[in-house]
């Protein structure tokens, strides 16, 4: 296709909408998507390293 103006481009012969929704509607999954994933990273990384305080805190001996 050839367009004449940015708008022509837009508009994507009338389906512009529709185009231009689900590049949208696919960016915002995935930024979503990103963002849970990171959150459970954070998550994860904090319970292992509580473990692992766990483990070395119960592997210490302490004298009376």
């Amino acid at each position: 296709m050839n367009w004449n103006s940015a708008s022509e481009f837009f508009a994507m012969g009338g389906y512009g909408l529709y185009v231009w929704g689900s590049y949208l509607i696919t960016t915002a999954a995935i930024a979503i998507e990103l963002l849970a994933l990171r959150g459970r990273r954070r998550t994860i990384r904090l319970r292992l390293s509580r473990m692992r305080e766990s483990q070395m805190s119960a592997h210490v001996k302490v004298r009376p």
